[in-house]
């Protein structure tokens, strides 16, 4: 009787063991398959900031150059431009482009892409709506209401191109992030061209 009572008593004790041994099994199990999912998730995240194709490339390539020449464009307008309207325009113009730059320049570098050189004017590209060195140069030297016209004038030209570069990005880009700028670039820049297009009006 004593015998069977030390029996049962280690049953119960391995039976608790294995009980124990098994829980523990299920919280590890637990533990891994949510690790496990974690991992594919920020590889997931990682892997959609790495994906593009030859299209987010050239956009953040060609946009870039377009983008400076907007801000010297913008920036000759605060010392020429008569109209108040046409400089609040500009500096619009400048706080939208310049952050978009930043974002684009980064986007080259995490692809392991070489970012585009400062250059005068940005004159050797031929992207679309880009002022060309002579267009640049009489943007420099008018002042006041002809000022205003020219700038008008060229900005919409160049916010056009923009337009152009940016739906052929939504259309054939990889890069979810890029294609989303390039949507927002369309609705930006296509309310400035009509606000640019008021202001002509007004200024006639």
């Amino acid at each position: 009787m004593h015998q069977a009572h030390h029996a049962h008593h280690a049953t119960r004790r391995l039976t608790a063991l294995a009980l124990a041994a098994t829980a523990a099994l299920a919280l590890a199990a637990c533990g891994a398959e949510g690790s496990g999912h974690a991992g594919p998730r920020n590889h997931g995240a990682d892997a959609d900031a790495a994906l593009h194709n030859t299209a987010d490339s050239a956009f953040a390539r060609d946009m870039i150059p377009h983008h400076r020449q907007a801000l010297e464009m913008t920036d000759l307008a605060a010392g020429r431009a008569s109209s108040p309207a046409v400089r609040n325009l500009a500096t619009e113009i400048a706080k939208a482009q310049r952050p978009e730059i930043a974002t684009l320049e980064g986007w080259l570098g995490s692809w392991g892409e070489q970012v585009p050189g400062a250059m005068r004017h940005s004159g050797g590209h031929t992207m679309a709506g880009m002022m060309s060195e002579a267009d640049m140069k009489g943007l420099e030297k008018s002042r006041g209401a002809a000022f205003d016209a020219a700038f008008l004038r060229l900005m919409t030209a160049h916010h056009e191109g923009a337009v152009t570069m940016a739906r052929t990005e939504s259309e054939r880009g990889a890069n979810s992030a890029a294609k989303a700028l390039a949507r927002r670039i369309v609705a930006t820049q296509n309310a400035e061209i009509a606000t640019m297009r008021k202001l002509s009006g007004e200024l006639t």
